[in-house]
């Protein structure tokens, strides 16, 4: 963590110096007339994009909610190996690992041959392959992944917080005009219930779930289908006779349905879903009229002959499944992208919903918005041409129609009777095979973004074969030339919308002038063709859109640090501090070689450019100036001097 670039200040380095100019905040003041950037929907979906907006105080960002405050507890818990990842960039995954429960194994209980009416453990799996991802699979409520992210907010220089109590009832959009084109309508749901205001906004994120206003303006529609098969999900405190209660467990009964447990933080709560009932095809869940004791009922039959002894429900709801999204993600009707630039966007459940029990809705979710974040900044601050903003809808389209079919897929399964679940030639249950086939998928690792102009074709990916084109930076350990620490490579990426470039020296490489990676660095900072001449602010620091990272194979004491190109020893800020913290070298502890766990290639090395939301977008040679030049200048317009 980096901070006194722009001199020393005490107290939580967390909290950035406030902007001048921000939005008054006392108590009668009115809403505003018009914003940058308006999100419909405080939860993870909404709080992660403007965590990541709030960073910058020439974008006008607002977040509304109906609800009259934050959420206290329920709804999703898990949160995958991948945003784990993205969560250290906003500085909060320690945190969460320190408060969460991790879990390390998954484990399989099917009836007893011997006794059908009785469960037994058949396999355990572990829950996270070995170097999938440096990042622990953890549950936690996710009321407190919502605090944390609101703490990001609070804590950025534009003070953002939310303004509760406010939803989104229409939103309109005027195609004629550039100048705040979309017009809102606000309802209040608080103690002026009823009340209407309406806010002009150059963007609109709908956010704001499976039922979304935003979706309905736009003329979106969720198309897919239902299960008909009730669910409860119940977090309590109990005891109960059950061996395997604080690690995660599926379970199926020979005739009561099937029970998912996962155990969460604190060391005594845990979570339990619940198969109920069948529904029929004209029914709904609320018309069974479930209650809680339901769920606990259900629960004791189909754990024969174990029971539990709930002390405590801190919260439970009942639940279809459902798989559904929509067409598309953006207000540009099929057929008019060349002509028209997206205004209005949906995300998360407002555009895909499905089952809870694959673990993937929050986080899938959170993914939409950090895919579009970056975007939305760059074109609001002039970087970018607004047709960037049409990659969103292309690319979480994609991912988001992978979720549903797979999740589809394993809904079937796990609500399959016993007997027909088991493959014909063992003994393994079929969940379980699908389990372990989706362990990249549960992990949120198997996201992989087609060919475009923000992810490179895969001509030099033999010289990285372990960091794949269009897929996310696979992080590993390294060791910081300047002050030989140990740690992973990938965890220099902030959520601050830059782009990184890893260059990885080749043979003997030591950076000597004359070398592949001290030419790099050299052009990148001189030469006027270099996409950090000429895509730089004349007032910005010079890492300010591209992040130019080198690592050595050298051990740290067998480099000269004064031997460093002046690209990776910048001066920044206000003051022109040098920055130390820009060159690596091969970790030599025994944690592993970053060359030979991600197939860098020793011999001529590389450069890996990384997208602001961590996905990789080119491997190129040390060499290929051009090329490197030719992709940024598809992407950005020529900065102002």
């Amino acid at each position: 963590m980096q901070y006194y670039v722009d001199g020393f200040r005490g107290g939580d380095p967390d909290i950035k110096n406030a902007t001048a100019k921000r939005r008054d905040r006392s108590e009668f003041a009115p809403l505003p007339e018009k914003v940058d950037v308006l999100i419909a929907g405080c939860g993870p979906t909404g709080l992660c994009l403007a965590a990541q907006l709030s960073q910058f105080p020439e974008i006008d960002t607002m977040i509304v909610d109906p609800a009259p405050g934050p959420l206290e507890k329920g709804k999703a818990d898990g949160i995958n190996t991948r945003t784990m990842e993205m969560f250290q960039a906003f500085g909060f995954a320690d945190k969460i690992k320190r408060e969460s429960y991790w879990v390390n194994q998954t484990n399989f209980w099917m009836p007893d041959p011997q006794n059908p009416d009785n469960i037994k453990r058949i396999g355990r799996v572990q829950d996270v392959a070995d170097d999938s991802s440096e990042m622990p699979h953890i549950l936690i409520n996710q009321a407190r992944i919502h605090e944390l992210f609101l703490e990001v907010m609070e804590n950025a220089p534009t003070r953002l917080v939310p303004d509760y109590s406010w939803s989104v009832v229409d939103v309109k959009v005027d195609t004629a005009t550039d100048d705040y084109p979309v017009t809102v309508t606000l309802e209040n749901t608080g103690i002026n219930a009823g009340e209407t205001k309406t806010v002009r906004a150059n963007y609109v994120v709908g956010c704001d779930g499976a039922r979304s206003n935003v979706r309905r303006a736009i003329g979106g529609e969720l198309h897919g289908d239902a299960a008909h098969q009730a669910w409860g999900v119940m977090d309590i405190l109990a005891n109960t006779d059950f061996p395997d209660v604080r690690q995660k467990c599926l379970i199926t009964s020979a005739h009561e349905g099937n029970v998912l447990i996962l155990p969460r933080e604190g060391g005594y709560l845990f979570r339990m879903y619940v198969e109920l009932d069948k529904l029929n095809p004209d029914e709904r869940v609320a018309n069974r009229n479930f209650t809680v004791d339901d769920l606990i009922a259900g629960a004791n039959r189909i754990m024969q002959p174990y029971s539990i002894d709930v002390k405590e429900v801190a919260w439970w709801s009942i639940y279809e499944i459902g798989h559904r999204m929509t067409d598309r993600f953006d207000d540009v009707p099929e057929g008019e992208a060349a002509s028209r630039n997206p205004r209005v966007f949906t995300a998360g459940d407002a555009c895909h919903t499905h089952s809870p029990k694959a673990g993937q809705g929050m986080n899938v979710s959170m993914q939409d918005t950090f895919n579009l974040g970056w975007k939305l900044a760059h074109v609001l601050q002039g970087r970018a041409d607004p047709s960037l903003l049409h990659s969103y809808s292309a690319e979480r389209w994609a991912e988001a129609k992978r979720l549903v079919d797979t999740d589809h897929e394993w809904a079937r399964i796990m609500s399959a009777p016993a007997g027909e679940s088991v493959l014909d030639n063992g003994d393994e249950p079929r969940f379980m095979r699908q389990f372990k086939a989706n362990l990249e998928f549960t992990g949120g690792l198997a996201v992989k973004y087609g060919e475009s102009a923000l992810v490179g074709a895969s001509t030099y990916q033999a010289l990285a074969k372990g960091e794949e084109i269009g897929r996310r930076f696979h992080s590993a350990p390294v060791v910081r030339l300047a002050d030989a620490k140990q740690m992973q490579l990938g965890h220099v990426a902030e959520a601050d919308t830059r782009w990184r470039i890893y260059a990885f020296a080749g043979q003997n490489d030591s950076s000597a002038p004359g070398s592949a990676i001290h030419k790099l660095a050299d052009w990148l900072q001189t030469d006027p063709d270099s996409p950090v001449v000429t895509f730089t602010g004349k007032d910005e620091d010079i890492d300010g859109l591209i992040d130019l990272r080198a690592v050595f194979q050298q051990t740290f004491d067998q480099l000269a640090y004064e031997d460093m190109p002046s690209l990776l020893r910048p001066t920044k800020g206000k003051l022109g501090l040098q920055d130390h913290e820009k060159v690596f070298c091969v970790d030599h502890k025994g944690l592993g070689d970053i060359y030979d766990m991600r197939g860098i290639d020793r011999q001529q090395g590389c450069m890996i450019v990384v997208r602001p939301d961590q996905y990789i977008a080119k491997i190129l040679p040390l060499d290929s100036y051009q090329a490197l030049a030719d992709f940024f200048a598809a992407i950005y317009l020529p900065a102002a001097r």
